[in-house]
C-alpha cells in the first residue's frame, strides 16, 4: 500500500469533496495525509483522516476578486491572488514532501505553486478538480461564459470562434504568473491555460452527469468520478422539523465573495410567500444588513447535509459544493452566479433540468420569487435525477483513479 499526500488551498469547498474518496482509499489500506485549510483540520481528523494546516502565509494572501468592478477584472484579480498564494504553497508542499515522504501526490487545481512543485518532485501526482472540467471538445461550448450548447453549423462556428477568445482571456490572466513560477522551478512555459491539464499524471474531476456535458474525446488521464458531497457529521437544528410551510435554503458562499445581496433580495422576495426561509450567510453574516420577517431565519452556518431532505428548494450563488449536494439529494436549485466558475455551473443546472438561474446583475425580488416557484415545481424531475446518481459509487471511482497512480513510475530522487 502507499502513502498518499493530498494538498489543497485553504478553502472548504476544495477539501470537503475529497473526503469520501480519501476515506475509501484509507479503507483499502493506503495511508492518507491531508494538508489543507486550518478550519478543516479538526473535521478531517474527526472523520478519521490525518490532517494538518497549510502554511499560514497562504491565508494571509486574500482572494479579492469580489471587489472587482467587472468580470474581466474579477478574473485578473482572482488569478493574481492565487498565483501570489502559489509563492507560498509550492515551498509548503516541498517541505511536507521532504518530511512525510509520500508515494503519491494529489494537488488541488487552484494550488498553482504546489502543482509545479509536484511536477518537479518526480512523484506520481494527480490534479484534483472539485468543479466542472474546462477542456475543449467538439460540441462543448466555450468554458466559463455560461453559453448554451448549440447544434448544427451555427453552433460549430460559434464554438470555433469563441474557444480561442476564451483561452486568450484566461491565458492573459493566468499564464504570466504561472510561467514565472514554472521558470523558477526549471520548467518550460505553458502556451495555453488548458496545458495545465496535461502536466499531471492524472486529473480527477469530482463532477459528472447531469452537470457535465457528454464527452467522447477525453484523454485517458482524465477521470470523471462524480459528485463527492460531504459535510462534517452534525444534527439538523431543531427548528427545521417544526410543522409549517416548506423550507427554502438561501446560502451564501463559505469563501466570502461579496454575495450578501443574494440574501437581501431573498428576504424581499420571500418574506410574504408560503415558505419558511433559512438564510446561511457564512462570512457575510456580519456584513449583511437584512430586514426582519416572520418567515425568515438567519444564521451564520448550518450543516447542509442534515437538512437537505427537509428542503423544497435551494437558492445559491452556484458554488459546486452546494450544487452537488442539492442535485444528489433531489432538491431543485435557483442559481444566482456572481463570478468564478459560477456562470458555467448555473448554465449546466438549467441544461440538466435540475433548476433555474438568474444572473446576479439581473436579480430582483420579483424575478427571484418567480424562480423559486418554478424550481419547486421541478422537484419530480430532480428527484428522478438523484435516484440515478444514487446507483453510482463516486468514492470508489475516486479511489480507483487515485490508486492507479501507485503503480506509476516514481522518478523522485
Amino acid at each position: 500500500m502507499a502513502r498518499i499526500l493530498a494538498y489543497t488551498p485553504p478553502a472548504l469547498g476544495h477539501v470537503f469533496p475529497l473526503v469520501p474518496g480519501l476515506l475509501e482509499m484509507q479503507r483499502r489500506g493506503h495511508e492518507i495525509q491531508v494538508r489543507t485549510a486550518p478550519d478543516a483540520v479538526a473535521h478531517l481528523r474527526a472523520a478519521g483522516l490525518s490532517a494538518e494546516a497549510v502554511d499560514e502565509r497562504i491565508l494571509e494572501v486574500e482572494v479579492t476578486d469580489f471587489r472587482a468592478a467587472n468580470d474581466a477584472e474579477r478574473l485578473r484579480s482572482g488569478q493574481r491572488d492565487l498565483i501570489d498564494r502559489g509563492r507560498f504553497d509550492g515551498p509548503d508542499l516541498d517541505r511536507t514532501v521532504e518530511r512525510l515522504r509520500p508515494d503519491v501526490l494529489l494537488v488541488d487545481c487552484m494550488a498553482y505553486g504546489a502543482q509545479i512543485r509536484a511536477q518537479v518532485s518526480g512523484l506520481p501526482w494527480a490534479m484534483t478538480l472539485p468543479s466542472l472540467l474546462p477542456l475543449r471538445e467538439r460540441g462543448i461550448p466555450p468554458y466559463g461564459l455560461g453559453l448554451a450548447p448549440r447544434a448544427g453549423i451555427t453552433g460549430a462556428v460559434r464554438d470555433a470562434l469563441m474557444w480561442p477568445v476564451v483561452e486568450k482571456m484566461f491565458g492573459k490572466a493566468m499564464l504570466p504568473g504561472i510561467n514565472e513560477l514554472r521558470s523558477a522551478a526549471g520548467l518550460t512555459a505553458l502556451a495555453s491555460p488548458l496545458d495545465l491539464y496535461d502536466q499531471p499524471d492524472a486529473v480527477i474531476c469530482m463532477t459528472g452527469a447531469p452537470l457535465e456535458y457528454d464527452r467522447s474525446q477525453l484523454p485517458t488521464s482524465v477521470h470523471m468520478v462524480g459528485f463527492q458531497p460531504w459535510d462534517p457529521p452534525a444534527a439538523a437544528p431543531d427548528f427545521i422539523d417544526e410543522p409549517g410551510d416548506p423550507w427554502i435554503l438561501v446560502t451564501c458562499s463559505t469563501d466570502y465573495q461579496g454575495d450578501e445581496s443574494l440574501a437581501r433580495t431573498a428576504v424581499e422576495a420571500l418574506r410574504d410567500q408560503p415558505f419558511r426561509v433559512l438564510l446561511t450567510l457564512a462570512d457575510a453574516y456580519e456584513k449583511a444588513d437584512l430586514p426582519d420577517a416572520p418567515n425568515i431565519t438567519k444564521v451564520k452556518f448550518v450543516p447542509h447535509g442534515p437538512i437537505m431532505g427537509k428542503l423544497a428548494a435551494v437558492v445559491t450563488h452556484s458554488g459546486m459544493g452546494i450544487v452537488g449536494k442539492a442535485t444528489c439529494a433531489g432538491v431543485p436549485i435557483v442559481a444566482v452566479p456572481f463570478g468564478r466558475d459560477q456562470p458555467e455551473i448555473a448554465r449546466r443546472i438549467t441544461e440538466a433540468g435540475v433548476g433555474v438561474s438568474i444572473p446576479a446583475k439581473k436579480l430582483t425580488p420579483p424575478k427571484l420569487r418567480q424562480a423559486v416557484n418554478a424550481a419547486v415545481a421541478m422537484r419530480p424531475r430532480v428527484v428522478e435525477v438523484a435516484r440515478g446518481l444514487a446507483e453510482s459509487d463516486p468514492a470508489a471511482a475516486f479511489a480507483d483513479a487515485a490508486g492507479a497512480l501507485v503503480s506509476t513510475p516514481n522518478t523522485a530522487r
